[in-house]
């Protein structure tokens, strides 16, 4: 882990983000900075290479998380590093560059892009009362009912990995996509220390949702969340939210995200129906092979793929998921 005191403190720039993925995907990663006379940040572009021997290989900004791309304090600083980022990909080889912006960047060379989906963030009140004040009364019904199921809530890191996992993978089965390694999550955990967190929701003994909880100052994100299906009309994935929530206010975040959703969709109603806000995506590609769109699990080119994945026993999509799904960028 880099020991820089000018990195950025900032959700998806952040050193304990770079080194996880890089050490938990076993990428390499390369930091573009710009610095003043005085040896201050101007700019940063962090960067893993991704490679696969199934898929290729492409640089990121960052796999694994929603947001990445360019720091930079004005727009010259930010073209230099897109620059020196497009010049690393054609010494590299790869298909394509992959910057997971927020706002647009104009620059030449990043010719395709990608607005499908918005960030879901909601403005968090100083106590929990106030928040659930402000809930509608249908949310609020639900949450007590989801309360009157006998579910116990525990926070903790890696003493619940082993629990969060067996979750997480069966969802992604469910899904139809390759899961993470556990690897991924133990160097999430170790990177952020106690500003990362696990939360299990637990049924008569049973683990039936879990999440990922990582907090900055200001504002808590949930990279990964997942709940069982067969426990659904429990509520478990509402009465877990809630309490992410809770745990965020008692962190003193101004804002929760929610992560990103293609607008419509039933995980954008979802964190609506929660209060969450749209806020822009903006990915952006510098293509030198083939077409991003091909990566995409909504992809036609993966309908079948996805079918058939979703049909595999779990300790199937354990034992072969990681290596596919680390190739994906």
């Amino acid at each position: 882990m880099r020991n820089d005191s000018r990195w950025p403190k900032l959700n998806g720039h952040s050193e304990p983000w770079v080194d996880a993925i890089a050490r938990g995907l076993r990428h390499e990663s390369h930091s573009l900075t710009s610095v003043d006379s005085h040896n201050r940040l101007q700019g940063i572009l962090p960067l893993l290479h991704v490679r696969s021997p199934f898929f290729g290989s492409f640089l990121v900004s960052l796999p694994y998380l929603n947001t990445g791309g360019v720091w930079a304090d004005d727009p010259s600083i930010a073209t230099q590093l897109v620059d020196q980022a497009v010049a690393m990909a054609d010494r590299l080889n790869v298909k394509h560059l992959e910057l997971r912006h927020e706002v647009r960047l104009d620059h030449p060379r990043l010719t395709q892009e990608r607005t499908d989906k918005v960030h879901m963030r909601l403005a968090l009140p100083t106590t929990a009362d106030q928040l659930l004040a402000g809930f509608k009364s249908k949310l609020r019904s639900q949450i007590k009912k989801s309360g009157e199921q006998g579910l116990v809530v525990q926070f903790g890191g890696v003493a619940l990995l082993a629990e969060f996992y067996s979750v997480f993978a069966v969802n992604m089965r469910d899904l139809g996509t390759p899961v993470y390694s556990k690897r991924l999550f133990h160097s999430i955990l170790q990177s952020f220390g106690e500003d990362a967190e696990l939360c299990v929701v637990r049924k008569d003994g049973r683990a039936i949702a879990a999440s990922l909880l990582v907090h900055y100052p200001g504002l808590t994100e949930v990279p990964s969340a997942s709940s069982l299906r067969k426990f659904g009309t429990l509520g478990a994935n509402m009465w877990m939210y809630w309490h992410l929530l809770q745990r965020a206010i008692e962190r003193g975040s101004a804002t929760f995200d929610f992560g990103r959703s293609s607008e419509g969709s039933g995980t954008y109603k979802f964190k609506e129906q929660w209060g969450a806000k749209p806020f822009p995506a903006c990915w952006q590609y510098y293509v030198r092979q083939g077409s991003p769109a091909d990566m995409r699990p909504d992809s036609p080119k993966k309908k079948k793929l996805i079918e058939m994945w979703s049909k595999l026993p779990v300790w199937v999509t354990k034992m072969i998921g990681p290596a596919i799904v680390r190739g994906i960028p």
